[in-house]
């Protein structure tokens, strides 16, 4: 392959992703879509793939067709999880659970004190209504893995809260199950106290702690 084409696929995959930058109101920062830079990373996988399967008298044309084929199974995977994300937040707007994506992943934190009681990992009966609106998104886009993942204060003993958060994850998990998502795309884990994301020390801080998150990744 000439570095003549070689410089044209990384010119065309350049302006794929400058193409589709866009400025972040919060920031002011110019970013690139993550559609964009998906579908450039795969462009040039795919035309590495395709020079180092060809024979030198197709190795243009191999290398071509396989930036094509990356950049379209690359973006795909961006545009997938970016949909699943606006039909999560859409459906979620003003019920307390948040909704973040960080790359191709999509967390949803459900704060223990409007899913469970205090104690228990029975689900509070208005939280039901919630959850039928997770499991209908999750039921669509079934292409995703399922991390159910439950945490606790640190209130009371560590063995204690290592139960309840798991028993409160799965709790969650059976309830989606019930309602159609597929169990073969979960796994569940009880991490207890030992991840806070606020102060122990504080009511509101212990509040932010008792929490269960979902976290959504693409099937590989």
């Amino acid at each position: 392959m000439s570095m003549k084409k070689i410089s044209l696929l990384t010119i065309c995959a350049s302006l794929m992703i400058t193409s589709c930058t866009s400025v972040n109101p919060y920031t002011g920062e110019t970013q690139a879509s993550k559609t964009a830079v998906g579908a450039g990373i795969g462009a040039f996988s795919g035309a590495a793939i395709g020079a180092l399967t060809s024979g030198s008298k197709n190795k243009g044309k191999h290398m071509l067709t396989g930036a094509l084929a990356g950049a379209a199974v690359g973006g795909g995977i961006g545009v997938y999880m970016d949909k699943q994300n606006e039909e999560l937040r859409k459906s979620l707007q003003g019920t307390g659970v948040s909704v973040s994506k960080v790359g191709n992943n999509i967390t949803l934190n459900m704060p223990g004190n409007i899913t469970f009681k205090t104690s228990s990992y029975d689900l509070s009966p208005n939280f039901f209504d919630v959850l039928n609106s997770v499991a209908k998104v999750l039921k669509e886009y079934d292409e995703t893995n399922i991390e159910v993942i439950g945490h606790t204060d640190s209130t009371g003993s560590r063995a204690t809260n290592m139960t309840l958060s798991y028993n409160r994850a799965n709790a969650v998990a059976k309830y989606l199950q019930n309602q159609g998502v597929k169990a073969s795309r979960f796994s569940i884990e009880g991490y207890g106290p030992d991840y806070p994301i606020s102060s122990n020390s504080t009511s509101v801080g212990r509040e932010k702690n008792r929490r269960v998150e979902l976290k959504l990744t693409p099937k590989q």
